[in-house]
């Protein structure tokens, strides 16, 4: 098969054996892991071009049900992020109209200065997959209180319509204000604005939205809270400094049940470029990560859950040959795996018309995302490199809704793995090995990774293993999992599965940029 072609390629060129640990149960720490652990945040102006306005976007849902049908859930959808600050409700608006900036060749596709909607905006919920929770975003920053509890009231009888409700969606949360510790720099609030002023203005807003919204003590809705860019931008901002100003001891903090922050791992908002490199290391991704352990411990400590409400690898959209490549696919992987390892439970990578760290183009597209240059044709709608991520996460952690996982220690910056775990049983592990093969790259190497079975009981003497195959890091197509694409025109999987069944006593080869999942027998 063309995976055992490629393993024995890559043989001949090891340079790097390593031996890792693999406890046959899972360790006390080991968290569980969501079936939903990789969601998504996408920007509300233009939300009806990826779910569909008075028709399913079959192209969307179709990417949105291939992980339901590997983890048993689809992911939660998070609608809102920077165009949510500027949305408006009119009960005569159909759908959605939105003001743009122009393009530009950083920014190729801005997002909305101005957004209108009307009620029926958000019934287009119903053409997401059964089953999907969903957290919508309301306008705080323009302090316009009539605009929020509007959209409130319209979400609220969004989901309550049968077809949204015969469909099992659900509304899980309503987020005021997105990313309040910026609004000092964008001329959302004065450049004096801080936290204690944000509690009060979120206490305001969230005593008029919850009545709008039907939030309550018995209710399955819920608040958002935080949702801020950082932790401790501007005036302090964080969940402790919020928890100190009282949002929690307020009627409607008490409705808070999740604190969600934002993380980008850099930034392209001046055209800066970022290496492949930088982004793909283990160093890299737990440092921009573990930042947070504070502030998730602060949270935890008031018995409240932890997500990262919108995340990618760089602001402004992405990185031109950074954020569009295959090479990040591998760090969105590890990153999304490493997030439960400290306290995280649930990590929404954002995604808008256009933008380049993408997991899904959802809409056909006419200029280019990395230059706004005009495209020689239409692009129709096509999944990019990080969406194997999100396969591959989905079917390590299976549809049991009972996974745990642990990290495994690996003594290589840039290799990375996870063992999964079914009650008391090792079931499966991911190795990512993050050193890029670019086109420029001399050659190619690998390492052997020799599996040491740990802590008793029968260690599998079998397991197949299925590879993520990369020509290059810094390619923006062409990758297979297990033999098969995805990059296909109904967004669904094609080919011929191709995997590799082995002795676990003869490890296995992992080549720079490849991930690989073990499922043990």
């Amino acid at each position: 098969m063309h995976t055992t072609v490629l393993a024995l390629t890559a043989l001949a060129v090891t340079v790097v054996a390593l031996n890792v640990q693999i406890p046959l149960a899972p360790p006390s720490g080991a968290p569980s892991i969501t079936p939903s652990l990789l969601s998504f945040s996408i920007e509300q102006d233009r939300w009806t071009d990826w779910v569909g306005s008075t028709s399913r976007n079959q192209f969307f849902f179709n990417t949105l049900d291939n992980l339901k049908q590997l983890s048993g859930s689809p992911p939660q959808i998070r609608i809102g992020a920077n165009s949510e600050d500027h949305t408006n409700f009119n009960s005569g608006a159909v759908f959605a109209q939105a003001v743009f900036p122009p393009p530009t060749a950083t920014v190729p596709y801005p997002e909305a200065t101005n957004i209108t909607v009307g009620d029926t905006y958000y019934e287009t919920a119903r053409f997401l997959p059964p089953g999907t929770h969903v957290t919508w975003g309301v306008n705080l920053g323009q302090n316009n209180i009539t605009a929020a509890v509007l959209e409130a009231q319209s979400i609220r009888n969004a989901f309550a319509s049968s077809a949204v409700k015969d469909a099992g969606i659900v509304l899980d949360f309503v987020e005021i204000g997105n990313e309040p510790d910026l609004y000092r720099n964008n001329g959302l609030r004065s450049n004096t604005y801080n936290v204690t002023q944000y509690t009060q203005d979120w206490i305001r807003f969230a005593k008029n939205v919850s009545v709008a919204a039907g939030i309550t003590t018995s209710s399955h809705t819920k608040f958002l809270g935080a949702s801020f860019a950082g932790s401790s931008h501007g005036a302090g901002f964080s969940p402790q400094a919020i928890f100190a100003a009282g949002i929690l001891d307020s009627q409607p903090g008490s409705l808070i049940t999740t604190i969600s922050q934002h993380r980008y791992s850099g930034s392209f908002c001046t055209g800066s470029e970022g290496l492949l490199q930088d982004l793909m290391s283990k160093d890299t991704i737990r440092g921009n990560l573990t930042v947070f352990a504070p502030d998730i411990q602060a949270v935890r400590a008031k018995g409240l859950d932890y997500v990262l409400g919108e995340t990618n690898s760089y602001s402004c959209h992405g990185a031109p040959g950074v954020s569009n490549t295959a090479g990040a696919a591998l760090w969105t992987l590890d990153y999304a795996l490493f997030a439960p390892q400290i306290g995280i439970s649930r990590v929404f990578f954002h995604e808008g018309i256009g933008f380049k760290y993408n997991l899904i183009q959802p809409a056909t597209l006419t200029r280019s995302t990395l230059d706004a240059s005009p495209l020689p044709a239409p692009l129709p709608p096509h999944i990019q490199p990080q969406y194997y991520a999100a396969i591959i996460a989905a079917e390590a952690i299976g549809s049991s809704g009972a996974t745990r996982a642990t990290e495994l220690v690996v003594n290589d910056a840039l290799v990375a793995g996870y063992a999964f775990y079914e009650g008391n049983s090792l079931k499966r592990a991911v190795f990512i090995n993050e050193k890029a093969f670019t086109r420029s790259s001399a050659n190619r190497t690998s390492v052997t990774i020799d599996l040491n079975f740990t802590s008793g009981g029968s260690a599998p003497r079998l397991m197949t293993v299925k590879r993520l195959q990369i020509g290059h890091a810094d390619d923006t197509a062409g990758l297979t999992w297990g033999g098969q694409t995805y990059e296909t025109d109904s967004g669904r999987v094609s080919g011929r599965l191709s995997v590799e069944t082995t002795s676990t006593r003869d490890g296995l080869v992992l080549q720079d940029t490849e991930a690989v999942l073990m499922t043990f027998n």
